[in-house]
């Protein structure tokens, strides 16, 4: 597979995670979805959740099976934020490593084209979702007040060096946004 393949999510949405609805997940014929935790979820340095990411899953979850997989290596705080939102969890995943990824597919008993990786991240969700044939869906991080304030260097960089490889942060399939 070659790396415009490997970097190219299957969906992008505008907005956080919140603006995937039951509605996208039943169009693209979803039954799983793996979920980045920084900045997917939750701002990196907050360890609760908000009552909107609490309704969200609530919705979701009659469509979809539901797992975090995450890089953090923090117990704490990713096995907190779990159990605030009553999901299993993988942490210390190194992404764009399969390994995780693939305990939490067999975990669900789905084949791996019916489970979504959800994520904010070209180098670390997406390519390790396209490297497992899974769904990739890329959504914009949700950033700290404080934080958002500043560019986000990591982020631009990975979409400079995906264009240069060959990938395109235009969709595979269109762009969704909120109340579509």
């Amino acid at each position: 597979m070659s790396w415009n393949n490997l970097l190219q999510p299957n969906l992008i949405l505008e907005g956080s995670v919140l603006n995937l609805t039951p509605d996208i997940v039943q169009k693209y014929r979803l039954k799983g979805l793996v979920l980045d935790v920084d900045e997917t979820l939750v701002p990196i340095r907050v360890a609760a959740t908000s009552p909107e990411l609490q309704q969200w899953v609530e919705q979701i979850r009659p469509y979809a099976k539901l797992w975090l997989v995450s890089n953090n290596l923090s117990e704490g705080r990713i096995g907190g934020i779990a159990r605030s939102l009553n999901l299993p969890y993988f942490l210390g995943a190194a992404k764009p490593s399969r390994r995780k990824l693939r305990d939490a597919i067999k975990a669900m008993n789905l084949p791996a084209h019916q489970v979504a990786m959800v994520g904010d991240r070209l180098f670390t969700d997406v390519l390790a979702g396209n490297r497992l044939g899974m769904f990739t869906i890329l959504v914009e991080p949700i950033i700290h007040p404080e934080v958002a304030l500043r560019s986000h260097p990591v982020r631009n960089f990975e979409v400079w060096v995906s264009e240069i490889l060959g990938a395109s942060i235009t969709p595979k399939t269109r762009r969704v946004r909120k109340g579509n």
